[in-house]
């Protein structure tokens, strides 16, 4: 079995040493999902929010979060991404909304959880921005899905 990379010999947590490992290109992408009543999807979906575009806060909410994920994540080295990407789709089929990340980056260390954080932070803003209209909303599950780059290589969750 691995052993945990953020405890040090001594059993404490640690930030992990990254100056000796090689820049690689590094993309991970994550899902999350925002389960309501078919009201609820409706009115995001026909915009008739009175906050406004609730797809378009989200989108720019999981983006900042990607950013600014080492600020949330005690043991995160902050990264300079060089893409952060979020997708939205209604699935009026399952009355939810499936959110997408994809994070870049040429760098040392991975992004999986910046990608996380991104459809994490998107699916908190849908629910916050759809709670006065529904409360019993779920967020969930929320997975990593594929993450590429460094000396771990290519991890793809089979759906």
């Amino acid at each position: 079995m691995p052993q945990l990379t953020h405890i040090n010999p001594a059993g404490e947590a640690h930030m992990v040493d990254i100056s000796a490992k090689s820049e690689t290109v590094r993309e991970a992408r994550a899902e999350a999902f925002v389960e309501m009543q078919a009201e609820t999807l409706a009115m995001i979906i026909a915009g008739g929010h009175h906050k406004g575009d609730v797809f378009a806060t989200a989108r720019i909410a999981g983006i900042q979060a990607a950013k600014r994920t080492w600020d949330l994540i005690p043991l995160c080295h902050p990264l300079l991404l060089s893409k952060v990407d979020i997708q939205l789709e209604a699935q009026t089929e399952h009355n939810r909304v499936r959110i997408e990340s994809c994070c870049r980056l040429a760098g040392k260390t991975g992004v999986e959880m910046e990608a996380l954080t991104a459809a994490s932070v998107a699916a908190l803003t849908i629910y916050d921005m759809c709670k006065a209209v529904q409360k019993d909303m779920v967020i969930g599950p929320i997975r990593l899905l594929e993450k590429s780059g460094g000396k771990s290589g290519h991890f793809k969750v089979s759906v």
